[in-house]
């Protein structure tokens, strides 16, 4: 397994980072290192994220897990388990605010492979938690 992660801490409200996190629309407009998000960020759901690391391309992913307002969970990859993402978003109270954090976990037998082809993700994580924090904190 190969991961990336990154976590900080916003002086808000769970509740208040969970309505900017799931605004999947609204993460182009805040420095998320997001170009778009095709779809709703709700349980089972299909969404389409584009993402400016791989301009003109578009990743499926499914929404697998949805629990108001400590975590939510995309799940995409390749058929048969071969190699797959899982991109988890927690948020958990903090004293006077809340922790965020990201993680992705990639697994499956096509994983060497597949992991020495991809860039770099770790800038992109830190982008879109320092993002997340910006805004929120903003109350724009």
């Amino acid at each position: 397994m190969e991961h990336y992660e990154a976590a900080t801490t916003i002086a808000a409200a769970p509740d208040d980072v969970w309505r900017v996190l799931v605004d999947g629309d609204g993460w182009s407009r805040w420095d998320s290192g997001v170009d778009a998000v095709e779809g709703r960020i709700a349980p089972g759901e299909k969404v389409r994220i584009r993402s400016r690391l791989a301009p003109g391309r578009a990743f499926p992913v499914r929404v697998s897990d949805f629990e108001p307002p400590h975590r939510f969970a995309f799940t995409g990859g390749m058929p048969l388990g071969l190699f797959r993402g899982v991109r988890t978003y927690t948020l958990t109270p903090a004293d006077g605010g809340t922790t965020f954090r990201m993680r992705e976990e990639f697994t499956g037998p096509l994983l060497p492979l597949v992991w020495r082809s991809m860039p770099d993700m770790q800038g992109s994580f830190d982008q879109f938690a320092a993002g997340l924090k910006r805004r929120v904190e903003s109350g724009a």
